[in-house]
C-alpha cells in the first residue's frame, strides 16, 4: 500500500501538470486573441508557478534508490559541547520541524532525551511522506555551528556540532535478520511531560544489539509492545544500511568512488558570526540568508546534493 500510495503521488503529479498546461494554452490564447493585458498577466504568473512545479517533479527523478520512496527515522544527536551542542540540536529540530511543515510531511516523536540546562541531547522522529527518506537522507551527516554563545557572559564566540541520521522506515516483509540472542531489551520509565503514565509505568524501550553495538529506544507509546515494535523497525534500519555500507564500501575499492558523506564526517557549517553564511561542504553551495534556512527553507540544499548524489552514482556504474 506505501508502494501504491508512492507511485499514486507522482502519477497525480504529473496529471495536475498536464491539465494546467492545458488551462494555460487556453488562457494564453484568450489573452492573445483579445489583447487583454490583465489576462496575459494572470498566464505569465501560472507560468512561474508551472515552471516551478515542474522543478520539483524534474528533481524528483533524481530519488531512484528503491529505498527512497520510504518513510524514515530522523534522529538528532548534540555533539561534545554541552549546553552549548544541546541547543544547537533544539535549533536544528526547529529547524526541520518547519521544512516538515512546509512539505507537508507528518512526523511524530519517538524518543527525546532533554539537555540538563538548555535544548535536547537527542530526538528521534518517524516523519512519513512521499519521498521522505530520499529527500531526508540528504540531511545525514555533522552540522556546525559558528555564533556568539548566549550561554557565554563573555559574549565569546562558539563551535557547536550536532548530528543527523535517517534511517528508512522498513515494511515488515523486508528480510533482514535478527536473532533474539543478539538482542539486549532494556524496559524503563519515560522521561519528560506525559503525567502520570509516563511517572509510574516502565513502558520506553531501548533495545542494544550486541553484536554491532547499535541501541535503539522508543518511548512515546503507551504500551512497552507498541514501543518494541518501533524500536525494532529502527533497528532493522540501521542494520540494512549497516549492510549496504560494508556493500558501498566493497565497490568504492573497484571503482575507486569517493563515496557519500558517512555518519560522523561534516557535511555542513552555519557562521552567525563574523559574519552570515551557510555553506554545504559536499556541493558547495552557499546562502548568506542563515534566517530562511534556519526556518526551515533547505530546498535549495537537498535539490544541489541529489544532484551530485545521481551524478556520483553514474560515474561509479560508467
Amino acid at each position: 500500500m506505501s508502494k501504491v500510495k508512492s507511485i499514486k503521488w507522482v502519477v497525480d503529479s504529473l496529471e495536475g501538470v498536464t491539465s494546467r498546461i492545458d488551462d494555460l494554452e487556453v488562457l494564453y490564447q484568450l489573452a492573445s486573441e483579445e489583447h487583454d493585458e490583465s489576462t496575459m498577466r494572470e498566464a505569465i504568473k501560472e507560468c512561474e508557478s508551472l515552471e516551478r512545479e515542474i522543478s520539483k517533479l524534474e528533481l524528483q527523478g533524481l530519488l531512484s534508490n528503491e529505498y527512497d520512496q520510504y518513510n524514515c527515522f530522523f534522529s538528532i544527536q548534540a555533539g561534545a559541547g554541552g549546553t552549548e551542542s544541546c541547543d544547537w540540536a533544539d535549533m536544528l529540530l526547529r529547524m526541520y520541524l518547519r521544512y516538515f511543515q512546509r512539505t507537508g510531511y507528518e512526523f511524530e516523536e519517538i524518543s527525546r532525551k532533554e539537555g540538563e540546562e538548555a535544548g535536547i541531547q537527542s530526538t528521534t522522529l518517524l516523519v512519513k511522506g512521499p519521498y521522505a527518506y530520499g529527500y531526508l537522507s540528504c540531511e545525514m551527516g555533522v552540522h556546525r555551528l559558528v555564533r556568539i554563545s548566549p550561554f557565554d557572559s563573555g559574549n565569546r564566540r562558539h563551535t557547536s556540532f550536532a548530528a543527523v541520521d535517517v534511517v528508512p522506515d522498513f515494511p515488515d516483509d523486508i528480510d533482514v535478520e535478527i536473532k533474539e540472542e543478539d538482542l539486549k531489551i532494556d524496559f524503563f520509565r519515560a522521561s519528560g511531560a506525559g503525567g502520570q503514565h509516563v511517572n509510574k509505568v516502565s513502558s520506553a524501550v531501548r533495545i542494544t544489539h550486541i553484536p554491532t553495538g547499535i541501541v535503539v529506544s522508543c518511548q512515546n507509546e503507551r504500551s512497552q509492545h507498541q514501543n518494541r515494535r518501533i524500536a525494532l523497525a529502527m533497528l532493522k534500519g540501521k542494520l540494512f544500511r549497516l549492510e549496504q555500507q560494508k556493500r558501498d564500501r566493497e565497490l568504492a575499492k573497484i571503482v575507486g568512488e569517493k563515496g557519500e558523506i558517512a555518519w560522523g564526517n561534516q557535511i555542513r557549517s552555519y557562521v552567525l558570526h563574523p559574519y552570515q553564511m551557510v555553506k554545504d561542504h559536499r556541493t558547495g553551495y552557499q546562502t548568506s540568508n542563515t534566517q530562511a534556512v534556519l526556518d526551515g527553507h533547505l530546498d535549495e540544499f537537498i535539490e544541489q546534493y541529489l544532484k551530485l548524489r545521481t551524478k556520483q552514482r553514474q560515474e561509479s556504474k560508467g
